[in-house]
């Protein structure tokens, strides 16, 4: 009995004993079971409310969650968070493929009833200079320095000798017929010196006049030596008159500009079946003018995140014109002068509304850093083409070894598109942003570079839907509205303001997202402002967007000839460059 009683204490005491257990393990599997218990209840519990004062990581667009295939920029961003791009256009901007307002207002240009009285054997001639588009600004302004001298003007030269090596006439790329009948009222316009005895009544004195010379200029520089020498030759004649004139010269620059000069039937019938086969894959299609080329980057000073090699590559373009001074890329993109990349490009399109599914049509010249440049845009835009794709080689033979005649092609084709859209503010951009406006305001977007540029310096930091909705509120006022310029600013051949009527009881409505503009006239009817002009070269200056490098030649391509040849066109383009700088 004695030994049951102290068997059964002896179980007693092996029940209770608890062996000893160091600290740190006891603390850590207690720690195990509370963040067990934590996150049990969280996941029971209810979201927190969307409020200020619950901090809480920004979510993707729900949007861009429902996608099969939706294109996704990996960040480094806090929290882990993701910049998905989405596959749709989202939130549009309202009237994305045209503006409602656009049908108040309309192209004026008709002349007034003043005769134009000519001076007798008395001959202008110009020696246009750059691109197309540049030289499309030479002849305009061609006809009103005739006009302003009252004397004869011969069928402009077009430049053949420079960079872009295109050997066609004026009649090759105009109908020169029409040209010259067309404003017969207002000018006189012979295809080619008289000839007295089977020669050429005389030699032309070539001579160069400033960049944007005024009237008052033409008559004290030009007009005497027209009348000592009877025939004038002006030279490199790109943005030699005044941006700001008399009423009834400018709507003569109109009336050349949108009416007089037209392409020849070839290259008119060839754009237009390009813009039907645009049609026909789609209701509605972009054109997009993308300036990327390296001659154009380096002249621009911009930088680009290409490390070394860009720079160095660059570096070498840059160095072949003596006179610019070193370059500050940040300043440069920050200041708005500088393109942007064909990623950025798409992201804003898609910013605005634009979809995976829409058609762009691509007129570019050759892209710095090729295949691997364009693969972001042709990634949120697979519809891509370009008259290289849409046209057989056997149609484009005809224009093929022509810069400006291939130029032509893509002005026609982004003029007849539903919406156009430039990375730039260059030659062709302007004149087409101009042509447009005054053709019923056709849906025209530029990208606001000042403000994006910081935007896109921080999307890493954002969701999608914190991005597109910056961006829809920077590109106010880009976007080819009616009254989005002010009367007077700009190039006007970028804002021919004194060309664009209203139906003023219908337009009257319309507010200007602009500040009233400060005018001055004085008793001649010349218009001027006291505002300065934002993102463009003064009267005094030059920049890359005066120059049309590149823009002619086939998407991926370079112009013809070896590498050795095109350093020597370089080359001998220096000192032009340099003279237009200095102006």
């Amino acid at each position: 009995m004695g030994f049951q009683r102290r068997r059964h204490h002896h179980h007693h005491d092996r029940r209770w004993v608890i062996p000893a257990v160091p600290a740190t393990y006891a603390l850590s599997v207690a720690a195990l079971l509370l963040l067990v218990v934590i996150a049990f209840q969280s996941l029971l519990s209810p979201p927190l409310p969307d409020h200020p004062s619950f901090p809480h990581p920004r979510r993707p667009n729900h949007h861009s969650l429902l996608l099969k295939n939706p294109v996704e920029l990996q960040r480094n961003v806090v929290g882990a968070d993701t910049f998905r791009v989405p596959s749709g256009g989202g939130s549009p901007v309202s009237d994305l493929w045209d503006s409602k307002q656009a049908k108040y207002f309309y192209g004026c240009s008709n002349a007034s009833k003043a005769e134009t009285i000519i001076q007798p054997n008395r001959y202008l001639m110009i020696a246009t200079s750059g691109g197309l588009n540049q030289q499309r600004t030479g002849i305009t302004d061609a006809v009103v320095a005739a006009r302003i001298l009252n004397v004869t003007l011969v069928v402009p030269k077009l430049d053949e000798k420079s960079f872009w090596k295109d050997a066609s006439d004026f009649a090759e790329i105009f109908d020169v017929d029409w040209f010259i009948s067309s404003l017969s009222k207002d000018v006189k316009i012979i295809k080619q010196l008289p000839k007295k005895g089977g020669k050429r009544i005389g030699t032309p004195y070539t001579m160069r006049v400033p960049r944007k010379c005024t009237p008052k200029c033409y008559e004290t520089r030009v007009l005497p030596v027209l009348l000592k020498k009877h025939i004038v030759q002006l030279t490199k004649f790109d943005y030699r008159l005044s941006n700001k004139l008399e009423i009834d010269l400018q709507k003569l620059r109109c009336r050349v500009n949108y009416h007089a000069l037209r392409f020849t039937d070839p290259i008119q019938e060839m754009g237009e079946g390009l813009i039907h086969r645009m049609k026909a894959k789609s209701k509605h299609f972009i054109a997009l003018h993308l300036r990327f080329e390296p001659d154009m980057l380096a002249f621009s000073g911009c930088y680009y995140g290409g490390g070394e090699k860009e720079r160095t590559e660059l570096g070498a373009i840059r160095k072949r014109w003596k006179t610019l001074h070193t370059s500050n890329p940040d300043k440069e993109r920050k200041h708005g002068k500088c393109p942007l990349t064909p990623e950025e490009v798409g992201l804003v399109l898609r910013a605005l509304g634009f979809g995976k599914d829409v058609h762009i049509y691509v007129a570019s010249g050759e892209v710095y850093g090729g295949e691997e440049t364009l693969a972001p845009l042709k990634a949120l835009f697979p519809n891509f083409h370009s008259k290289e794709t849409l046209a057989r080689k056997e149609e484009l033979a005809p224009f093929a070894g022509f810069s400006s005649r291939m130029a032509a092609l893509d002005f026609i084709v982004c003029d007849g598109s539903d919406v156009f859209v430039t990375n730039n503010n260059g030659n062709m951009a302007r004149m087409l942003a101009g042509r447009r406006r005054y053709f019923g305001h056709k849906r025209t977007i530029r990208p606001n570079a000042k403000k994006l540029y910081s935007l896109f310096l921080n999307r890493t930091s954002m969701t999608w839907d914190a991005f597109a909705s910056k961006v829809r509120t920077y590109q106010k006022g880009f976007m080819g509205e009616p009254k989005e310029v002010r009367p007077g600013r700009g190039e006007f051949h970028e804002n021919p303001s004194t060309c664009i009527c209203e139906n003023s009881k219908e337009a009257s409505g319309i507010t200007s997202r602009i500040e009233p503009k400060v005018e001055i006239r004085n008793g001649k009817g010349y218009s001027s402002s006291r505002e300065t002009t934002e993102n463009l070269p003064s009267d005094e200056e030059s920049d890359w967007r005066d120059l049309d490098y590149g823009e002619n030649t086939p998407l991926g391509s370079l112009p013809s000839g070896t590498d050795q040849e095109h350093d020597l066109l370089i080359r001998s383009e220096v000192p032009d460059l340099e003279e237009m700088l200095s102006d």
